[in-house]
């Protein structure tokens, strides 16, 4: 009896393991970094939670590129929060699904419902001008020095 406890044990951890989320706030963007496999009503209400918590950012940006499979829980899970995000005057975007997990988007037609962001996009909403803009600007003001 204990071994089957001790192996149910392992497999919730084994289980846990396969989808992780990350979160970091920058200035009035939630990035939500996902990874692994994002499968059934856990992993769902995991991601909602998740982003239920960002209610004082502009933006919620879903990153997907660490993300192996999206299971169709979790694919209705990003039409509510696409409408929750709405509610509540906050922009839902998505960036870089893997191929797998974007043509799953396709299949069910969510891809024209659901905003993916180009890189320029997130660059521009991170406020990130680049580096050769910040080399030319502390070039300028190094004395005896002039920025092309």
């Amino acid at each position: 009896m204990a071994r089957d406890v001790h192996s149910k044990s392992l497999s919730l951890e084994k289980e846990e393991r396969m989808f992780g989320v990350h979160v970091e706030k920058i200035g009035d963007v939630a990035v939500i970094q996902c990874e692994g496999r994002m499968i059934g009503s856990d992993a769902a209400f995991r991601l909602r939670d998740e982003v239920r918590r960002q209610r004082n950012s502009n933006v919620v940006l879903l990153d997907l590129s660490e993300l192996s499979f999206m299971g169709g829980d979790v694919l209705g899970m990003l039409v509510f929060l696409q409408a929750w995000t709405r509610d509540f005057g906050i922009q839902f975007k998505l960036f870089d699904p893997p191929p797998q997990v974007r043509r799953s988007l396709q299949r069910l037609r969510l891809a024209t419902e659901l905003e993916i962001a180009t890189m320029d996009e997130i660059l521009s909403m991170l406020h990130w001008d680049g580096p050769t803009n910040r080399i030319v600007e502390s070039a300028s003001t190094v004395p005896g020095l002039t920025a092309a």
